[in-house]
């Protein structure tokens, strides 16, 4: 246990830079303070002392004033250090969450893009963005409060012995059961309910990013309770882990640390009591009264200790925690880098007996497929869904890195190409639109910072844009999704095109691109692909078939391998699966709905 606190302040400190020196000083400052808040209550002990001593001629007592104005001094003084030692914590404090932000966003920058289809952006931000919130009470406050805490302790140790050790034992008997019950909390097996509850509020968070985003859906269909019941069973989840660790783990050990922190002098009177004979008869019975006052008074300083004691425990836990979740993060699988990149010498694509297996699956998404597009040419691939169109085109980017075999560009394998210069060389539209919260420029202009406002309006013309443009109240400077501004599939998918024509990439990559169109849009979007298209490499996957009858090849998959490859007349000459599809989907373009009653 006390190594893993040691690996978690490390951990953070490293987080902290050049800031770490500031932790120091702030924990020294703390430790300073921490000594100088014991004095007021010295002095306060001093003043009673006299005041016994002198009773009841009370006049007798000269020093009063005296011990007040340095009570007064080391209270002030102790609160001055306080305050600049906790400015230095809270500085390391901010810093490092902030350098743990931006170290976590710049390493996932470098995961695939796969790796966020199966990382939801919810639980990717709760990882980062709330564990890295986690971390700044530990390093603001806690290692603050721990280190003084130690320093209140040693000197209540040493105090504590000094006039009567006896009544010292029964005051420090008291902080050793509390202590007790506080690692009895959260030793041992608890420390991994602390895991298992953060683990809980992760898939509590993923669930309700996800639920928020199928409310749509969910209200079509009129299934609220049947969708709210994975949320559901998130929270629940999450509520019956806290409630056993507060409930069943908590309840009892709680009780006797604030029973015992609260009453630090419970085993103090009856001491006294016992003791009060034998002072009477030996005349020492006003200095137990003196020692009693002292100790009673000190003894208030414990429950304030262990308070802190405790809540500092616990923010080590909480960061500890905290830095599995961001270490989830930190571990994010990054593409490999080459160190002596090379150029594509053209625009062709060749799969090289490429087989890929997703994380965590036994069956291969690709098994040994080979193929070759040569540039300029186009190619389809088809087949049924979960045969690996779409896994084979995300490999050419390097969404994935293959698992056997190669993926060339430009003859050169795409592990040997840096990653900038393979991405200048691919387009991409998906099925999946995506489109930020800004203008309509800004969206297009993404795909090339550089290019002016002209080549920006060239390529939304190009991708038939233009009615869209002409709808807007302010144009192309219209911000999407705001004052009820919202775009269909098929225009969301008209501007994607024109960003990708913008790029002006030698390979396009067409991921069902006409999937969401309605008649309309379809046909505007065909005419902005032919511009996309011409004189490019275009690898188009469809399940319109219709798209691809002209493709200069089309290669079927089917679970992973290429079952057939040819022109559109070749395939259907060899009477194979691409000739049943065919056949299935010319019957399906022909039905239509008539009185209720489906005809073909």
């Amino acid at each position: 246990m006390k190594d893993k606190k040691k690996r978690t302040i490390s951990i953070l400190l490293a987080y902290a830079g050049n800031y770490k020196a500031l932790t120091f000083v702030g924990l020294a400052l703390s430790a300073i303070s921490m000594f100088c808040s014991i004095v007021p209550y010295v002095c306060i002990w001093l003043v009673v002392r006299d005041l016994i001593v002198a009773m009841p001629n009370f006049s007798k007592v000269q020093n009063v004033q005296t011990y007040g104005w340095i009570a007064f001094g080391f209270a002030m003084l102790g609160i001055v250090l306080y305050f600049i030692g906790l400015l230095c914590t809270h500085l390391v404090a901010f810093r490092t969450a902030e350098n743990i932000r931006k170290i976590g966003m710049n390493h996932i920058m470098k995961a695939p893009l796969g790796y966020f289809d199966n990382n939801a952006s919810g639980l990717i931000r709760g990882r980062l963005d709330s564990a890295a919130n986690d971390t700044e009470t530990l390093l603001a406050h806690n290692l603050a409060d721990i280190i003084g805490t130690i320093v209140l302790f040693a000197g209540m140790v040493i105090l504590m012995f000094v006039f009567d050790w006896r009544m010292g034992a029964a005051c420090l008997l008291s902080a050793v059961i509390s202590i007790v019950a506080m690692f009895s909390m959260m030793g041992g097996k608890n420390a991994k309910l602390m895991e298992e509850y953060q683990a809980a509020q992760d898939r509590m968070t993923k669930a309700g990013t996800e639920y928020v985003r199928g409310v749509p859906v969910v209200k079509i269909f009129q299934q609220t309770v049947y969708s709210f019941k994975t949320f559901k069973k998130a929270i629940e989840e999450y509520s019956n882990k806290a409630e056993y660790y507060q409930g069943e783990v908590c309840r009892v050990p709680q009780s006797i640390n604030l029973t015992f922190t609260e009453g630090a002098f419970i085993f103090l009177v009856p001491l006294v009591i016992f003791l009060v004979p034998s002072t009477l008869h030996d005349g020492n019975f006003s200095n137990l009264v003196t020692n009693f006052v002292f100790y009673a008074v000190f003894s208030a300083i414990i429950s304030t200790a262990l308070a802190k004691i405790m809540f500092a425990s616990s923010g080590i836990m909480l960061a500890s925690t905290a830095l599995s979740r961001i270490d989830l993060v930190m571990k994010a699988p990054t593409l490999e880098k080459c160190i002596h990149p090379k150029m594509p010498e053209d625009n062709s694509v060749i799969f090289k007996d490429v087989s890929f297996t997703y994380e965590g699956s036994r069956t291969p998404a690709l098994s040994h497929i080979s193929f070759r597009v040569e540039p300029g040419q186009t190619v389809a691939l088809v087949g049924p869904s979960g045969g690996g169109k779409t896994t084979a085109a995300s490999l050419i980017p390097r969404f994935w890195d293959v698992s056997e075999g190669v993926v060339e560009v430009g003859h050169v394998n795409v592990k040997e190409i840096d990653q900038h210069v393979l991405m200048d060389q691919v387009a991409f539209v998906f099925q999946n639109t995506k489109l930020f919260k800004t203008s309509i420029l800004e969206n297009v202009k993404i795909a090339n910072p550089s290019a002016s406002d002209d080549d920006v309006m060239h390529a939304l013309k190009a991708a038939r844009c233009k009615d869209i443009i002409d709808k807007l109240p302010n144009g192309v400077h219209t911000i999407i999704g705001s004052e009820g501004t919202y775009l269909s599939g098929g225009e969301q998918q008209r501007i994607a095109l024109a960003r990708a024509i913008l790029k002006n990439a030698p390979i396009v990559v067409l991921d069902e691109a006409t999937a969401f169109a309605d008649p309309e849009n379809e046909v505007l979007i065909q005419k902005a692909l032919s511009v996309l298209c011409k004189d490019r490499t275009v690898i188009m996957i469809a399940h319109r078939l219709s798209t691809v009858v002209n493709a200069d090849r089309i290669i079927v998959l089917e679970e992973g391998h290429i079952i057939e490859e040819g022109t559109h007349k070749e395939l259907l000459d060899k009477n194979g699966l691409y000739h049943k599809m065919w056949i299935d989907y010319n019957q399906a373009v022909k039905w239509k709905i008539t009185s209720g009653k489906e005809v073909a």
